[in-house]
């Protein structure tokens, strides 16, 4: 049976609206423009066949984060590939140090470091999305988004402090 025309569409338009979303993504656990591109169709897939089922209960941007961050994290693992965060991948967000290119460029050079899961809850933070969004999104508890988010800070502290000695 083919999909419903005004579904089709519905989605198509969510896709568009939110593109810049899911390129963020790609390039957060991508570094090649062939691995982007590759990863990019396969969260559309993904989005796709999950369409159907959504119910709106979460805004739309959650739960295309949702499937997009879901998406990226099974594809790297199965592929077994460690990819590396690419700098770019910052510049839509807005300087959290205020202007100072070297302390920018320092995080970058931990953010890189980070595993995953933990490059995801950073992007969602300077995304500046609430403890409870980032929670919805990555399916813990809001006192676990802080737990993390300050053991992050911690680490990504210790990551920098020799770099700038």
């Amino acid at each position: 049976m083919p999909p419903d025309k005004q579904l089709t569409e519905t989605f198509i338009n969510i896709i568009r609206e939110h593109e810049r979303l899911i390129y963020k993504v790609c390039s957060l656990y991508t570094s090649n423009t062939e691995d982007k591109s590759d990863l990019y169709q396969e969260i559309i897939l993904q989005a796709w066949k999950a369409y159907p089922q959504f119910k709106a209960q979460a805004k739309v941007s959650t739960w295309l984060y949702r499937v997009a961050l879901n998406t990226a994290i099974s594809t790297t693992r199965k592929q077994n590939i460690k990819y590396h965060y690419e700098e770019s991948i910052l510049l839509n967000f807005p300087d959290p140090l205020g202007g100072d290119e070297e302390q920018y460029k320092l995080l970058h050079a931990a953010i890189s470091q980070l595993p995953e899961l933990e490059r995801a809850l950073v992007l969602l933070y300077l995304e500046d999305k609430s403890h409870a969004e980032i929670a919805e999104i990555m399916g813990i508890s809001v006192s676990n988004v802080g737990t993390k988010l300050t053991r992050i800070k911690e680490k990504m502290r210790k990551i920098v402090q020799p770099l700038t000695v």
